[in-house]
């Protein structure tokens, strides 16, 4: 592991010694679902509040979350490979570490990041670069885990000079809340590593314009400069982002930052994370808030990643009332409008 340990907070002691929490709940939820904090990350979520603590603070409602499924996304049962996720037909999630600077309460792999339970080894990352090579359908693979970053950048490399070798893969993606959690490991040398592989893409994870710190931005830039493409991939999340003028004011801090807003997720149905999630309802109404109201180039896309591994659908709010001879639609403003939805000249080719 690149990250030292001394910039890491394990100890529940340390923990609940700082913020005056009851140690034997926090303790109960730490045995089931490890505690891990960057320092940097703890101490900016001191100075902020409840919606960064929130997200990395064991709350003993994670234990009281049983009838939930541990794996929402059918994951497992779409690996071909321990550490191959293959979803969709062009694009594979490639899982190189199971660790991550901060472990966040809400995460969709809660059922084993951060233990045993996932099994990452170079026998098993050979197994899974040789399912890319022989399937050449793939051409677009996003490595991710726990996240990628905790690895060395000599182990990084190794891993995307083996995916660039492949020839039918096109486009790398590489998925990280280091930016967020540790800025510090956005370095000249690793990105004069990454910069070698492209096209190569970075998905980040910001959830409260809080997260946006000097040293945040500092390391968006960092990755921006070597024309790396950068897009933020929010969850939506019940007491830290669960409105329209937090969300505009993180949306407008990516831009500035350099960081496209790309996915506004619903929070996954997974076990232990219940208490965060909104309802869809909510999510829609927040979208309505936002759509024309602010920069196009602020708004992501809100989607719900749909359980059992059925892929992505949107969530925005619906604007169409009728798609027939003329398309009857609603403005962002309420205003009530028609659009001919006929084909000129008419001719039998009615795409």
């Amino acid at each position: 592991m690149v990250v030292p340990a001394s910039s890491l907070v394990t100890d529940p002691h340390e923990i609940c010694d700082l913020l005056k929490l009851p140690y034997e709940q926090v303790a109960a939820v730490h045995a089931r679902y490890p505690l891990r904090v960057s320092r940097y990350f703890l101490e900016l979520a001191c100075q902020y509040g409840a919606p960064l603590l929130k997200q990395i603070v064991p709350d003993i409602l994670e234990l009281q979350d049983t009838e939930t499924p541990a794996d929402p996304l059918n994951e497992e049962n779409l690996s071909p490979t321990p550490c191959l996720i293959h979803k969709y037909p062009d694009r594979a999630v490639l899982l190189v570490s199971r660790e991550c600077a901060s472990y966040c309460r809400f995460c969709t792999r809660k059922r084993k990041v951060g233990t045993s339970e996932m099994s990452i080894s170079p026998a098993l990352l050979d197994e899974a670069i040789r399912y890319i090579s022989n399937t050449p359908a793939i051409v677009d693979v996003l490595i991710s885990g726990g996240d990628p970053l905790m690895l060395s950048d000599q182990q990084l490399e190794h891993i995307l000079k083996r995916i660039r070798s492949i020839a039918t893969v096109r486009i790398i993606r590489i998925g990280t809340r280091m930016p967020c959690m540790l800025p510090a490991r956005i370095t000249n040398a690793l990105v004069n590593t990454l910069r070698k592989y492209h096209p190569l893409y970075i998905n980040l994870h910001f959830n409260h314009p809080a997260e946006l710190s000097p040293e945040a931005c500092a390391a968006c830039t960092t990755l921006a400069d070597a024309g790396i493409p950068l897009g933020s991939q929010t969850v939506l999340l019940r007491g830290v982002n669960d409105s329209a003028a937090v969300l505009k004011e993180l949306f407008y801090r990516l831009l500035a930052a350099r960081v496209k807003p790309y996915y506004l997720f619903q929070a996954d149905q997974s076990r232990g994370t219940s208490h965060f999630r909104t309802s869809i309802n909510t999510g829609q109404e927040l979208m309505q808030q936002l759509i024309g109201h602010v920069s196009g180039m602020a708004i992501p896309t809100y989607a719900l990643d749909t359980p059992d591994g059925n892929g992505k659908i949107p969530l925005g709010p619906n604007y169409l009332h009728e798609v027939e001879e003329q398309c009857v639609f609603t403005t962002y403003t309420g205003n009530r409008g028609v659009y001919p939805n006929t084909l000129w000249p008419d001719t039998a080719d009615k795409r």
